[in-house]
């Protein structure tokens, strides 16, 4: 699975009076992750600790975590782990600490970062990408109604609908399921559709509704 950032996540936890606030955003490079770690930085200029990790590329070909003075391991790990386990990727989650004077030990701190960076997840929204073909139909208006029929048996996505002396329909449907979708709009409509070639895309689902990535 492939999930990317929509829309970043905030929120923040207490323990023992420390209090743990975790940031989840996008990233397309190390030069992003830095440059809003600074921006946190400048936030929370009198916090006592920033902890992050960050993973860039599809299969995580970057990544880096920082402790920034906690315990080792306490910290940036578990931070990652957050991200590995949510498969999330091209992504950065800091967790600013204001420290409430009672030390939480190795295993509190690591509780702590964990559920903090979850946090941050849960109040993000984040999307499973998808790698597609987009297919342009053009037909005539007796044969919508069965392409149509097509799209919602295969559950591909309509992109949109063009109305001219023609009719042209925006598919964008599976890279598996592409030849499938040819064939059956094809056999269909008599072999009178006109399909283009498919393009690739990139694309979501989000609450049902398609999402261009």
């Amino acid at each position: 699975m492939n999930r990317i950032v929509l829309v970043p996540g905030e929120d923040e936890i207490i323990e023992k009076k420390s209090r743990f606030i975790g940031e989840l955003v996008p990233i397309t490079s190390e030069e992003d992750a830095f440059a809003y770690l600074e921006s946190v930085r400048k936030k929370h200029y009198n916090a006592s600790h920033h902890c992050f990790a960050y993973v860039l590329g599809e299969k995580n070909q970057t990544e880096r975590a920082s402790d920034d003075g906690e315990p080792s391991g306490t910290a940036g790990r578990p931070i990652l782990h957050v991200l590995e386990g949510e498969e999330i990727h091209n992504a950065l989650i800091v967790v600013t600490r204001y420290f409430g004077g009672t030390l939480l030990g190795t295993g509190g701190l690591t509780r702590a970062y964990t559920a903090a960076a979850k946090a941050a997840v849960e109040a993000a929204q984040t999307v499973e990408r998808l790698s597609g073909l987009r297919y342009h139909v053009r037909m005539d208006y007796t044969s919508l109604g069965k392409v149509q029929y097509i799209i919602g048996q295969m559950n591909l996505f309509t992109e949109e609908i063009l109305y001219r002396e023609d009719v042209e329909a925006v598919v964008i449907a599976p890279a598996e399921l592409g030849g499938a979708f040819v064939k059956k709009v094809t056999e269909a409509t008599g072999a009178k559709a006109l399909i283009s070639e498919g393009e690739p895309v990139s694309y979501g689902c989000v609450n049902g509704a398609l999402k261009l990535l």
